[in-house]
């Protein structure tokens, strides 16, 4: 399977990252990418950008290197009501938009309904695009009501390099995952691959999700992230035009 987007990274404007646009685009391009998103974190992450770097995101070319740039934002679900941290008309105008449960943000978790309420809620936005990391067992959910609500509502959901990183902060990942795969097979839900790149040198780092969905035997026309035009198609703002 030729995964040849990434739909989840950062640059140094998200704060804890490292690299420029350009070099993360240069390494997309080196590592023959035909299309990279930029994710930067929202504002009610500590030290990241603020709504006027959204807003002035028409200025940057989406084409680099000879690869495509999606320029977007990663959201802080901030709440079990789903509540995110860009107004509508910043999430409207950004290329992608991935909403994610983060624990600087997401103060409150009070259990399994809870947590599943706050991903299905974000869900229901036409503008959130993507469900970013909901695999990390310290927000437990029910995999059978996210997966319904993703399939109901349009929403990707992402598998995401970083959580299966033996490294990685997040617990449980890769048996969640495998639940999430196991479910989306079954329901016929589309997944997206992100890597969480904060550094250019992990920009299409799909090394772990190569593996993951090659020994779940997940179909390649569930994975968006194959084809650019796939993609799109599978984006919830596209379906709006």
């Amino acid at each position: 399977m030729n995964l040849c987007i990434d739909t989840h990274s950062h640059t140094i404007a998200s704060g804890h990252a490292y690299s420029t646009i350009r070099e993360m685009a240069k390494s997309a391009s080196e590592k023959g990418l035909i299309a990279l998103a930029i994710t930067e974190h929202a504002p009610k992450m500590p030290e990241s950008c603020g709504n006027f770097y959204f807003s002035n995101l028409k200025v940057v070319p989406r084409m680099m290197y000879g690869t495509n740039l999606l320029l977007g934002v990663e959201l802080n679900i901030l709440d079990e009501e789903g509540n995110i941290d860009l107004p509508p008309s910043l999430l409207q105008s950004v290329d992608i938009a991935i909403a994610s449960i983060h624990t600087p943000c997401f103060q409150k978790n009070n259990g399994i309904e809870e947590n599943t309420n706050a991903y299905i809620h974000a869900m229901q936005n036409p503008y959130i695009d993507i469900i970013g990391h909901p695999d990390d067992s310290r927000f437990p959910i029910d995999y059978e009501k996210l997966v319904y609500t993703a399939k109901a509502t349009g929403t990707l959901l992402e598998i995401n390099n970083s959580s299966l990183s033996p490294n990685s902060f997040r617990e449980g990942a890769k048996e969640n995952i495998k639940t999430m795969l196991s479910l989306c097979k079954k329901y016929h839900v589309p997944i997206t691959t992100g890597s969480d790149a904060h550094v250019d040198i992990d920009v299409g780092n799909f090394t772990y999700i190569e593996q993951l969905l090659e020994n779940c035997d997940f179909p390649k026309e569930l994975v968006a992230t194959t084809d650019l035009h796939k993609l799109r198609k599978f984006m919830k703002r596209n379906k709006k035009m």
